[in-house]
C-alpha cells in the first residue's frame, strides 16, 4: 500500500469539489426529468399541437433519424459520407414501388424500403470502401448521383418529372387529414425511437467499445486488437434500412416522389452534417441538440433566404472553432457533470470509492 501526499492527493481541491457536486447533480437530474417529460409530450403531440405543428415535428423526427445515422457514420466509424441522401431516394422510389406499383399496404411498405436500400448499399459498400478519407467522401457523392440519374430514367416513377402517391394510398392510412397527419407523425416517431435505441444499445456493446475507440484514436484501436474493418462494415450496412425507411416516411408526408427532391443532397446530407457538427459529432446527445437547433433556427431565419444559409454556415464554423464536440460539449464542459443518456461503461462503485480515497492500492480482480 502506498500513500499519498496530500499534494498529490488533491486535498485542497477536494472540498470545493463536494460543494459543486451536489449542485452540478441536481442540474443532470433535472436535465434528464426534463427530457423524460419531452419524450411523453412528442408522444402524445398529435393530441397537444396543431396539424401545422405535427407536420413540423415529423419533419424533426426524420431528420433526426438521418442525423443519428451520420453520427455513427462519421463520429465514430470515421466514414465521412457525403451521399446517404442517396439511400433516403432508394427508399423513398422502393416505398412508391411497393405501395403504388404493387398495391403493397403502405404501412408494410415502409420496412421493405429499408430492405431494399440494405440491398443497394452492398455493392456500394464494395465501391467506397476500396477509398479513403476525402476520397471515401467523393465516392459516396457519386454513388448518390448515379442512382439520382437512374431512378429520372424510371419511367413508370414518372420520370426525370418524378410522380404523386395515388389518392387510393392517403385514403387507405385513415379518414380525415388530421388522423392521417396523426398516423405519419407516430410512423416518424416510432423510426426516431427505434434509431436512437439501436444506436445506445449497439454503443453499449462490445463493438460499440471499438468504434469509441475508433473515434478517440483509430490507431490505438487498432493495436490493441479492434477489428476497424468489421466495425465500419456493420456501421454502413446497419445504418442503410433507416435511411430507407426515412425516405419512406418522408415519402408518405410529402406525398411525392422526383430525383431531384428524393435524392437531395441538401435536404438529406448537408443539413444533416450541420445538425451533426453543431450538435456534437461523436457524442450520443450531439444529433438531437444539433437537430433542436437547426429546427429553431430555420422557423425563426427561413424568411432571409440564402442569408439562412449563410448564418448556418457561419455559426457552424466559429463553434468547431471554440469547442470542436459543438455545443454538448460546451454543455458537458460547464453545465452537465456526465451524459443525459450515458453509454460509457464504468467501474464499479467500489473500484470508484478506493480510486478517490486517500490511498492507492492493487486493484482486487473479484471487483470486475
Amino acid at each position: 500500500m502506498v500513500t499519498l501526499a496530500p499534494s498529490m492527493r488533491g486535498d485542497d481541491a477536494r472540498p470545493a469539489r463536494h460543494e459543486e457536486l451536489p449542485r452540478a447533480m441536481l442540474v443532470l437530474n433535472l436535465s434528464r426529468v426534463a427530457c423524460a417529460g419531452a419524450v411523453l409530450l412528442l408522444a402524445a403531440a398529435p393530441y397537444v399541437f396543431a396539424d401545422t405543428n405535427v407536420v413540423l415535428l415529423t419533419e424533426f423526427m426524420s431528420m433526426l433519424v438521418l442525423a443519428v445515422m451520420w453520427n455513427l457514420l462519421a463520429g465514430y466509424a470515421d466514414i465521412v459520407t457525403v451521399g446517404q441522401h442517396g439511400f433516403v431516394g432508394v427508399g423513398a422510389y422502393a416505398f412508391f414501388g411497393f405501395a403504388a406499383l404493387l398495391n403493397i399496404d403502405p404501412i408494410l411498405s415502409i420496412p421493405l424500403a429499408g430492405i431494399v436500400a440494405l440491398v443497394v448499399a452492398v455493392p456500394a459498400m464494395a465501391l467506397v470502401f476500396r477509398l479513403r478519407t476525402a476520397y471515401l467522401a467523393i465516392g459516396t457523392w457519386v454513388v448518390a448521383e448515379v442512382l439520382m440519374l437512374i431512378a429520372g430514367k424510371l419511367n413508370a416513377f414518372g420520370g426525370g418529372s418524378g410522380t404523386s402517391l395515388p389518392i387510393a394510398i392517403v385514403l387507405s392510412l385513415r379518414h380525415g387529414r388530421s388522423a392521417r397527419l396523426a398516423l405519419i407523425y407516430w410512423l416518424a416517431f416510432a423510426l426516431a425511437a427505434i434509431s436512437l435505441a439501436i444506436a445506445y444499445l449497439l454503443l453499449r456493446s462490445r463493438i460499440g467499445i471499438g468504434l469509441t475507440a475508433m473515434r478517440d484514436n483509430e490507431e490505438g484501436a487498432a493495436a490493441v486488437g479492434v477489428n476497424i474493418t468489421r466495425a465500419r462494415i456493420l456501421c454502413f450496412l446497419g445504418t442503410a434500412p433507416f435511411l430507407g425507411m426515412a425516405g419512406a416516411v418522408i415519402t408518405l408526408q410529402k406525398l411525392r416522389i422526383a430525383p431531384a427532391a428524393s435524392f437531395s443532397i441538401t435536404d438529406w446530407t448537408v443539413f444533416v452534417i450541420f445538425n451533426v457538427v453543431i450538435g456534437g459529432i461523436g457524442s450520443f446527445e450531439g444529433p438531437i441538440v444539433g437537430t433542436i437547433v437547426y429546427f429553431v433556427l430555420r422557423q425563426y431565419l427561413g424568411e432571409l433566404g440564402t442569408w439562412n444559409l449563410i448564418l448556418l454556415g457561419t455559426l457552424s464554423i466559429a463553434l468547431i472553432l471554440v469547442q470542436k464536440r459543438g455545443l454538448w460539449g460546451l454543455c458537458r464542459r460547464f453545465l452537465l457533470t456526465d451524459d443525459l443518456i450515458p453509454i460509457a461503461h464504468r467501474p464499479p462503485p467500489r473500484v470508484l470509492a478506493r480510486a478517490t480515497s486517500s490511498t492507492v492500492e492493487r486493484p482486487n480482480p473479484a471487483d470486475y
